[in-house]
């Protein structure tokens, strides 16, 4: 590429600017980040004082929650300074990030000061969300205007994966091509073209489907826990839905876009605004979770925290109530978001509440996104992708048509006399029914109704960009099936064993088909030279099925729990041994058994957002799946790489073994892939991925290498030196230290004591050779005595009921 990105300037160290500096150190290249000098300090020379508003920046995105950094030391890629010092260090800098206060003249004057100190190649853009993007540059010279376009990024930008990119006319598609690569592969962004025009897409579209929501609220009599029951997961939105989303955001920030719209946009739903309740909270400062109360607020109770709700109508505070819709109980049956949704909008308005409201809000958003083609963009595919990556919705609003059935809805709402948009219409007419069809053959497997041209046309996405669904739809596809896991042919020699259970948890059908595909002399081996282990799901594995272990433990069927460890055992031991190379690509949540498996396989190549942990403990039991023997693998490996003669009782040793301790029995959970390496999950020679949508392309090609190399399997150890029984007797002082400290109880230290005998391997003299099949076996007589205890089961059953650990 002509351009080149190995170093970003991130100018304003606001919420925003300081964590797209934090998420540019995240992909590992360094930033600057500057801000003003503090207007009462101009005549300071004092550095850290002409610094302080950066500096507060800077402290805020290492401080904040959810965390701005994928580690700790990612921060030390961050130089700061401000822009009367600094302007300097940006000198060097490929690509500079305006993200300073939406004012128009001030970042006129910030950008004459980039001029001068930028290289002349150097790509500029804003973050603007509501300036129009070509008229801050209108007085800059023609050069500048060339390496001049949009780049909005959504809070926060860690997690929130959509980046519009916005060109205007002088921009040169070289530049804007090589801040796309950059988010794409090193940000993870998923990238959306939008227009020139006021909130650019998402916000557009989000902040039309807010502004109706609040009013058929007032209209239809809701309270604010109501109308978060009705746009959350039933209809595939955020947890947080409407209300929550709102306090997490900011009321001023989501009041700022709106006055922008207001003052810029005139539509065919113009007159929609905050309500009075709304501007009401803004004067009392009630703003969200920056000021402690906003639409919620929590307050110390009498049994902890408690949430509390604010009435609108009276800006009084009160519990919580909690919304009952029958269809809505009705609803949480249906796993399917479609199924789910033409449920909750085939209920009787007249008699149902919930089903009125859905219907006018979803019915209302479908004509006001299908009016905004083609002035905010050009196709459903922009609109539907803003609001997947900048919302977090499961689908966005033409893909959510589509789902109720556009043909139906459309005669319903003319039944009604509703308005209905010309260009839904333009589809109708030429004989179709729905937005999008399959499209074989094409990278996404997809394909959309081209409202310009009157076809469908394949959905386009970057190279590299893939899932297993589309596999599925190739030429080699599902090779085998059961109810919980897929063998889907990846092509080039590559097999994925897909999970599909509820959650992917971790039952009798994926051990079954994981260990009949990769055991030695598999007949489905054949035709493979490698596998990934991965999904399309939310969460790569939340572990194993604990609901069935708690029937088999009340029904104390001993020998079928034996059974069933034995068999995830061997599913564990399948992967390692396998003698094709295995790659682990985990997402999201891998827990327990999901972390187990990924811990076996040859490599990993996981998303930079993964949630993993060995969390047995949380349920009163231990790692049973070999996740015990792996961890003491790792250690005693680390430890004999420092000091090879040091066998089981060298400083190196009890540091490696304590680590590994603490990471079981303290149940620790990465928050990055990065932390997962720091914890002993990840390898230093695994990949990680930033693009959720590249995992499994990354993946594949990580396990062709293996066989490009020659892979040759592992040999199961028989000469471990097992830490031992003075390590052992190390670890249960600390166990009663903490049960003395008050800080576990006394069932917590029968667990932490369980789990150092195992990983210690037992009291043997340190040193003592040990087989990898003894460790198993410790593992596995320690995860079974633990079933017979009262209290896991009750902390099983707990956790089942409430998602959460039991402290007993």
């Amino acid at each position: 590429m002509p351009f080149n990105i190995r170093k970003v300037a991130v100018l304003g160290a606001g919420t925003m600017g300081a964590r797209i500096a934090a998420h540019v150190a995240n992909a590992g290249f360094p930033c600057v980040l500057l801000d003003i000098v503090p207007p009462d300090s101009a005549a300071s020379t004092d550095k850290s004082v002409r610094n302080k508003i950066v500096t507060a920046g800077f402290e805020g995105a290492r401080k904040s929650k959810p965390a701005a950094f994928t580690h700790a030391d990612n921060a030390k890629l961050i130089t700061i300074g401000n822009f009367d010092d600094d302007m300097k260090l940006i000198a060097d800098c490929d690509w500079v990030i305006e993200a300073v206060a939406e004012n128009l003249e001030i970042k006129r004057s910030l950008l004459q000061k980039v001029a001068a100190h930028a290289r002349p190649d150097a790509i500029v853009t804003t973050n603007t969300s509501g300036l129009p993007v070509a008229s801050i540059v209108a007085e800059m010279p023609p050069e500048f205007r060339k390496r001049w376009f949009g780049t909005h990024f959504f809070n926060p930008p860690r997690y929130m994966r959509l980046l519009e990119i916005i060109p205007t006319p002088d921009a040169d598609p070289a530049a804007m091509a090589a801040v796309i690569h950059f988010g794409d592969l090193w940000m993870g962004k998923g990238i959306v073209h939008a227009k020139d025009t006021p909130n650019f897409i998402a916000n557009r579209i989000g902040t039309y489907s807010v502004l109706n929501v609040m009013r058929l609220m007032q209209e239809m009599d809701f309270s604010i826990e109501e109308i978060d029951a009705l746009t959350g997961t039933a209809v595939g939105w955020p947890k947080s839905a409407t209300f929550r989303t709102i306090d997490l955001v900011g009321l001023d920030i989501l009041g700022s876009v709106v006055s922008n719209m207001k003052r810029n946009v005139k539509d065919e739903r113009s007159e929609l605004q905050v309500p009075a309740f709304y501007q009401q909270m803004l004067d009392k400062k009630l703003l969200g979770d920056k000021t402690k109360g906003g639409f919620y607020k929590k307050q110390k109770g009498a049994e902890g925290d408690e949430r509390l709700g604010i009435d609108w109508k009276t800006l009084e505070y009160r519990p919580r109530q909690k919304a009952k819709f029958a269809a809505l109980e009705m609803a949480r049956n249906v796993e399917n978001t479609s199924e789910r949704l033409r449920m909750l909008l085939g209920g009787d308005p007249a008699k149902d509440k919930a089903a009125a409201f859905l219907w006018t809000s979803l019915s209302e958003l479908w004509t006001y996104a299908a009016n905004r083609i083609p002035e905010i963009s050009d196709t459903v595919v922009e609109i539907d992708r803003a609001m997947r990556m900048g919302f977090n919705w499961e689908m966005g609003p033409f893909e959510l048509w589509d789902a109720a059935g556009v043909e139906a809805t459309v005669a319903r709402m003319k039944k009604e006399g509703k308005p209905v948009a010309a260009n839904v219409e333009k589809l109708l007419a030429a004989g179709n029914k729905s937005w999008y069809q399959d499209g074989p053959g094409s990278a996404s497997g997809k394909a959309y109704f081209d409202l310009a041209s009157g076809n469908y046309k394949p959905v386009e996405v970057p190279q590299g960009v893939w899932s297993v669904e589309v596999a599925k739809k190739a030429a080699g596809g599902v090779v085998k099936k059961n109810a919980g896991c897929s063998l889907v042919d990846l092509g080039d020699g590559v097999g994925c064993l897909e999970f599909h259970s509820k959650m992917n948890s971790l039952g009798e059908d994926i051990v079954q088909l994981v260990t009949q595909t990769l055991k030695p002399g598999s007949s489905l081996a054949a035709n493979f030279d490698a596998f990934v282990i991965h999904n399309d799901a939310a969460n790569f594995s939340v572990g194993a099925n604990i609901m069935g272990l708690l029937l088999l433990i009340q029904d104390q069927e001993w020998d079928d729990i034996d059974f069933a460890i034995r068999g995830f055992q061997g599913m564990t031991q399948a992967i390692k041994f396998s003698p094709k190379p295995v790659v682990a690509a985990p997402f999201g949540m891998a827990l327990g058994g999901g972390c187990e498996i990924s811990l076996h396989a040859a490599a990993r190549n996981p998303h930079i957002e993964l949630y993993m942990g060995l969390v047995e403990v949380g349920v009163g039991l231990l790692p049973g799946g070999g996740g015990c023997k792996e961890m003491t693998l790792r250690a005693v490996d680390a430890a004999t790489s420092i000091r090879p003669d040091g066998r089981g009782e060298s400083v190196e040793m009890m540091e490696a073994m304590k680590k590994a301790f603490e990471a079981i029995a303290m149940a620790k959970v990465s928050t990055s892939a990065d932390e997962a390496r720091g914890l002993g999950f990840v390898n230093k020679a695994d990949h990680i991925t930033f693009n959720r949508d590249r995992v499994l392309t990354d993946a594949k090609n990580f396990a062709l290498s293996f066989v490009r190399e020659g892979y040759k399997p592992p040999v199961m150890r028989t000469d471990v030196p097992a830490p031992g029984e003075n390590i052992l007797a190390t670890l249960k002082l600390g166990v009663h230290l903490m049960r003395q400290g008050e800080f576990i109880t006394d069932y917590e230290v029968k667990i932490g004591n369980k789990v150092a005998e195992v990983i210690c391997g037992g009291s043997v003299s340190p040193g003592t050779p040990v087989s990898e099949q003894y460790l198993l076996d410790l593992e596995r007589e320690g995860f079974k005595s633990l079933c017979g205890e009262k209290k896991t089961q009750e902390r099983i059953a707990y956790t089942l009921k409430t998602g959460k650990p039991l402290r007993n």
